[in-house]
């Protein structure tokens, strides 16, 4: 393909590059910016390439003596200058561009958000402010001058001298090109401090716009606690006297983690009670967690390349996952991360947009920013764990910081320590990293004699440019269980490395029932033949909690599936699951998680898996009546329940509170299909916070009786744009299927639909993608809006609108005229002249 990157081809860059001295005169049309580059050649004869795009050339010089047009060359993709122009040994090359923040729709370099300058590098902006080797490898000390008439001026690093109109800030720690950051704007902050284990004292400031600043405190106390939980879980102190973090309203990602100076979507930073649901709460202390864990896993080690990707977002969001496991309850967070990674992970596996960890090539780096670099890539970190223990795992970390503070590493670097500290040979386990696909792990187990056998299959599938694949090392935890529900084997871990193998346990009195795959101990789909009568008893004996939601899963799962072809409601998961309902010993949110049913998107996966046919009108008539059922079924004890949930006193946004409306919200969701949503809509009329105004207003959506109530939520917080992306999202996601598209197209024609902006245009795509039903139509409806959405945003915003085809990548599910409306749209989108590097691939390959 043309434009492709390969690994293979990875030469390390030809000229050293020491320190970097920047000067932005800031104007919206016209901001200059000069640069002093320290450049040293490392091969004779080498020319000078600098990356750089939408750059307008204004000087350029070595040493102080301009160079003649004869001496370089300038292109649309950079500058490169002829060997013959340059030194012999160190220079100092000195250009000054000029570029147009105010026209840089698509949100990366410098960009303007509502008057705001701000800055997003990664991975390829910082070509689009200054001509520079713009890739990871190339790490050098950053000063920065900063000129314009905001009255906060902002960078990397501390600052070293300010006045009027102006701020000069200087970055100690090399880095590379792509934590570059600058905001200039009207700003405010809240400050707060932290002191360190060594007793250096830290300033921390939460910058936001005027009037934002009453929704700053749960971030600063979240920054706060990540920053003494990496000390104390990893032995790293912040190694800077300063931390700034920055909410922008436009931003193409959720955060992102420059050296010294975050910034964040104002969606993972303002949060009030009001504004803010329980979930926004845990998603901000868990993304400020991930932006400052970088600063060791990302920033003072890097990657090397954009291949290894995976290796700073991989290993800082396995972190961030056990950052917000300590800081809640860690059995419920693990089931929530392994929901997530198979409902975004295990759909992209196993479809066209499927790829390694760490893939061998690419078009556009943008489209790597994945499911399955980071959640996988987590899932992958977390294996390691698993086989070499904490203690080893803890070893391997420290000599990883050891041994590689202050480079560009690799997965192979990464690996290494792991094999040097545990004395281990993981060369098997880098299949992880290098090959795509959810490996199938088949079951079959036999008793004799008081011996248990385990046998197990591997199978990995053919992904695209990978039809065969070798056996993967499995780390596989298992437990088991008595006829009479005692554990009879404790978790042990069984390391899986052949095709088949097979595992015994001796000196049982009666043939065990087995717990596998505990705690999710491989990112892998586990295939064994069981009744519903053992998964009924895991469910209500087994000591695993992930294992004990599992069964529920599985059950819940049969149910349904079997119920889109016709079948009743299975009578074994009903009493099941009523038997939960009262057990006082399990936690609300544990309760909670086993009242939501799978999803509609996760049936039709399941059964394009079996084989069989997938029929979204079919998935959501049966999951709306097993809700109907196990309403009529239990409605007293799910009274009772929601009676009993209700948190007294003042919002508190700690992991309790919310494990007790996330259980009342679930018993209500059953009860308004008893009562006429009566409960639901009392609630919404009294609700103090938004948890349960937004769950009752969904619950309501669902009915298809929330007009009065959406009216008043559009004239209460029409002036709040994170509120109204909740407005948008919910009526989309939620609303009766057959109305979804048109309901899509009322939307995008209201006044507040700012598709310019990402959130506000994520929560209009995003949430009829949500809606399966909706979203597949049997007319194509929901296919067309789409596509023409995504075919004006391209223009302006190309790394957007490709992250949102991504909707398209279950096609194949589907039967043939719903294949063949999605493969015309996705044909409609490609043809577009000037169609973008990003939605262009991404087109490309979901056509196969």
């Amino acid at each position: 393909m043309d434009g492709t990157t390969y690994l293979s081809d990875y030469r390390p860059y030809p000229f050293t590059l020491d320190h970097v001295s920047l000067t932005f005169r800031l104007a919206p049309k016209a901001t200059r910016v000069k640069a002093a580059l320290s450049l040293a050649p490392r091969e004779e004869d080498a020319p000078l390439h600098l990356d750089g795009e939408e750059l307008k050339l204004i000087s350029l010089a070595i040493d102080g003596q301009a160079l003649k047009p004869a001496d370089y060359l300038l292109t649309e993709a950079g500058l490169t200058i002829h060997p013959a122009a340059l030194p012999e040994g160190a220079f100092t090359l000195e250009t000054e561009v000029e570029i147009a923040p105010e026209d840089n729709t698509a949100l990366e370099g410098l960009y303007m958000s509502k008057g705001m300058y701000c800055t997003q590098c990664e991975a390829e902006g910082f070509r689009k402010i200054t001509f520079y080797p713009d890739r990871p490898d190339v790490m050098a000390r950053f000063h920065v001058r900063i000129e314009g008439d905001q009255p906060v001026l902002l960078s990397n690093g501390n600052p070293v001298g300010q006045g009027p109109g102006w701020a000069e800030w200087d970055d100690p720690w090399p880095k590379p090109a792509y934590l570059f950051a600058l905001v200039a704007g009207e700003l405010v902050a809240t400050h707060g401090t932290f002191t360190t284990m060594s007793g250096k004292t830290v300033d921390l400031n939460i910058w936001v716009r005027p009037g934002d600043e009453d929704r700053t405190a749960f971030a600063l106390g979240a920054l706060a606690r990540a920053m003494k939980w990496d000390e104390e879980a990893y032995g790293r102190e912040y190694d800077l006297s300063l931390f700034n973090l920055v909410a922008v309203d436009d931003f193409n990602m959720g955060a992102m983690e420059n050296k010294g100076l975050n910034i964040f979507n104002s969606k993972l930073v303002l949060a009030s009670p009001e504004t803010a649901t329980d979930l926004d709460y845990e998603r901000i202390e868990g993304v400020i967690g991930h932006e400052y864990f970088h600063n060791w896993t990302g920033d003072r080690i890097t990657c090397r390349d954009w291949f290894q990707l995976c290796l700073k977002e991989g290993l800082t969001v396995f972190r961030d996952q056990s950052f917000t496991s300590d800081m809640r309850l860690g059995p419920v967070k693990r089931i929530e991360d392994v929901i997530t990674l198979r409902g975004r992970q295990f759909r992209e596996d196993a479809g066209p947009l499927s790829h390694p960890p760490r893939p061998d090539h690419y078009r556009e780096i943008n489209n790597f920013y994945t499911a399955t670099v980071y959640e996988k890539g987590a899932e992958v970190v977390g294996m390691l764990k698993t086989l070499v223990g904490p203690e080893g795992y803890r070893k391997a970390l420290d000599l990883y910081f050891e041994r590689h503070d202050g480079q560009a590493c690799t997965i192979e670097d990464w690996i290494k320590v792991f094999e040097d500290s545990s004395g281990r040979d993981l060369s098997q386990f880098k299949h992880w990293y290098t090959d795509a696909g959810t490996p199938r792990l088949k079951v079959t187990d036999d008793f004799k004699d008081g011996t248990y056998t385990l046998e197990f299959t591997q199978e990995s599938r053919p992904t695209p440019g990978q039809p065969e694949k070798p056996a993967r090392h499995i780390p596989i935890a298992v437990g088991l269980l008595s006829p009479n529900g005692d554990e009879v084997v404790p978790t042990t871990v069984l390391e899986m490395t052949g095709d088949r193998q097979s595992f015994t346990f001796t000196g049982l009195g009666a043939k065990p029932v087995p717990s596998i795959l505990r705690g999710f101990s491989a990112p892998v789909v586990l295939e064994r033949e069981t009744s519903a009568e053992e998964q009924a008893f895991l469910l209500a004996n087994d000591t695993d909690p992930f294992n004990r939601w599992e069964a529920g899963r599985n059950l819940a799962r049969a149910t349904l599936t079997a119920m889109t072809g016709g079948a009743e409601p299975d009578p074994a998961y009903v009493e099941a699951l009523g038997a939960l309902i009262g057990d006082e010993s399990l936690s609300p949110a544990f309760r909670a998680l086993i009242l939501r049913l799978p999803g509609e998107d996760e049936i039709a996966q399941s059964l394009f898996t079996a084989g069989q046919t997938v029929d979204p009108d079919a998935i959501h008539r049966a999951r709306h009546a097993l809700m109907a059922t196990l309403a009529e079924r239990h409605e007293t004890a799910l009274a009772h329940l929601f009676d009993a949930s209700a948190v007294p006193g003042p919002y508190r946004p700690d992991a309790a509170s919310a494990g007790l409306r996330s259980l009342r919200l679930a018993c209500l969701s059953l009860l308004s299909l008893r009562d006429d949503s009566a409960r639901a809509r009392a609630l919404y009329a009294s609700a103090g916070n938004m948890t349960e105004s937004l769950g009752a207003l969904g619950i309501l959506v669902t009915a298809g009786k929330a007009e009065t109530e959406l009216a008043a939520f559009r004239k209460r917080w029409q002036g709040n744009l994170l509120v109204m992306d909740k407005w948008f999202v919910t009526q989309l996601s939620l609303c009766p299927p057959d109305e979804a598209p048109d309901l899509a197209a009322r939307l995008a024609a209201d006044p507040l639909f700012d598709w310019r902006n990402p959130n506000r245009f994520r929560s209009v795509l995003g949430g009829l993608s949500a809606n399966h039903a909706g979203f597949h139509r049997k007319d194509g409806a929901g296919y067309r809006f789409y596509a023409d959405w995504l075919i004006r945003l391209d223009p302006l915003n190309p790394q957007t609108a490709a992250r949102m085809s991504t909707a398209f990548e279950t096609w194949a599910r589907y039967d043939k005229a719903r294949q063949e409306k999605m493969r015309a749209e996705l044909a409609r989108i490609a043809a577009q002249p000037g169609l973008s590097r990003d939605l262009g691939e991404m087109t490309a390959r979901l056509l196969g």
